[in-house]
């Protein structure tokens, strides 16, 4: 096992070493713990850090009176928690403007501002998104099978995964949390994300705005996405989960509390996709319920491991919701993005990779062996409905699995276990 202080390469490192290059800035936000500082850190020539406790008043009195004088220092400047003083947003803007020249400035933060500043940044300040740490950047994926290789059109696939169910449990409940990856204590690493949601519970969220937040409300808002973790739960199924022995709750109060969480980079439901289809059939728009790291549901459901060996329900939703953040990272990385499908016949897809060049692929996942067949057949009548006229056809069709062969079946269906696949 690695040494705590030991930094494991992210795929990051790589998508920020190359915005540096054409942007004047780099904007790198996520949830907190996710890495990100100590990414920027290793790309950096000087940094501020806006949340130092010995520093903090004095740095946020300067922001408001002088802001551009936190931006002097060596390039790339790292500005971390820079939400902390929305103002230096439009200073950065500024001085990136005025130099014209590419890595200037790192800004990251764990949560968007209330305060919109006065410019966007677009053509000045890129965005980069960073999640928790996939399989393959935690080295428990082997890495045999490449998503790009087979968006590409190389689908020879065979490989063998060397995680079992067991180990599948484990990396659910512990996350991708850096920290808790290089974790030596299997019971240390597996407290790193109910610390996570007691700080969540207890203070993120109100420092998130100043805005005082019922802690417990959070927290059985929290409870609700847990319990409906990779389902399109309606925000009346949430409320109704949040009233709880209160009163009436206001939607727009419940709506609150899922922007604060979001904005926190805590939730991130994953939206629908709307291709064309052959027929009229119409298409489910409700997104699916995640959280940005399946650690957090485990967490708040406090459900170990070996609990969740007993209850292989919910072990599937949360090894959805695993296959899902793993799809974020790997598709960020080759210029796309995720959605999921669902229709009024209740055919579905549980995530669509769609790359900005137009290519696509549908995505099933199964826990096991038991449902491959069915996603599989799922697969093959979704490319059907599908106008490839208009959408061309997907470049390959694949049922993501906690199994261990990695393999291309007669149909010409991909079956490949999470802990194969690579960017």
């Amino acid at each position: 096992m690695a040494d705590r202080i030991t930094y494991l390469p992210r795929i990051a490192d790589g998508e920020l070493a190359t915005l540096l290059r054409t942007s004047g800035a780099v904007q790198i936000k996520g949830p907190r713990w996710c890495g990100k500082t100590s990414t920027a850190e290793r790309h950096s020539a000087s940094q501020v850090y806006m949340q130092d406790p010995d520093r903090s008043a004095d740095l946020l009195a300067l922001a408001d009176m002088q802001p551009s004088l936190l931006l002097e220092g060596n390039s790339p400047r790292l500005i971390d928690e820079w939400q902390m003083a929305p103002q230096l947003w439009d200073a950065v803007r500024f001085a990136v403007d005025r130099s014209g020249e590419p890595g200037r400035f790192i800004l990251t933060g764990s949560s968007v501002p209330t305060v919109q500043p006065a410019h966007s940044g677009i053509g000045r300040i890129s965005t980069l998104v960073m999640r928790t740490m996939a399989l393959f950047e935690s080295g428990e994926s082997n890495s045999t099978v490449s998503l790009s290789t087979l968006f590409e059109g190389s689908q020879g696939i065979g490989a063998m995964s060397g995680l079992t169910v067991r180990d599948i449990a484990f990396v659910i409940c512990r996350g991708g949390w850096p920290k808790a990856v290089l974790e030596t204590d299997a019971q240390s690493a597996l407290r790193h994300a109910y610390n996570y949601v007691d700080g969540l519970v207890n203070s993120d969220i109100s420092r998130i705005d100043g805005v005082s937040r019922n802690a417990t409300r959070v927290r059985r808002l929290i409870r609700s996405y847990a319990r409906n973790v990779a389902s399109q739960a309606s925000i009346a199924t949430i409320r109704a989960d949040m009233q709880e022995d209160e009163g009436a709750l206001a939607p727009n109060t419940v709506i609150d509390y899922i922007d604060a969480l979001a904005r926190a980079y805590v939730i991130e439901d994953l939206e629908a996709w709307n291709p064309a289809l052959r027929s009229k059939t119409a298409i489910r728009t409700s997104p699916t319920r995640h959280f940005v790291d399946p650690s957090i549901a485990a967490a708040t459901l406090r459900i170990a491991p070996e609990r969740l060996l007993q209850d292989f329900e919910l072990f599937g939703l949360l090894f959805e919701s695993l296959c899902v953040r793993d799809l974020r990272v790997y598709a960020a990385s080759i210029d796309g993005d995720i959605f999921h499908y669902r229709d009024k016949t209740d055919l579905e897809a549980d995530a669509v990779i769609v790359l900005r060049d137009g290519k696509w692929a549908p995505v099933e996942i199964k826990l096991g062996n038991a449902g491959i067949d069915e996603a599989a057949r799922h697969l093959l009548a979704l490319k059907d409905r599908v106008d490839t006229a208009k959408m061309g056809a997907p470049s390959f069709l694949m049922v993501l699995t906690g199994t261990q062969a990695a393999y291309r079946r007669d149909d010409g269906v991909l079956v490949v276990p999470l802990g194969c696949l690579k960017p």
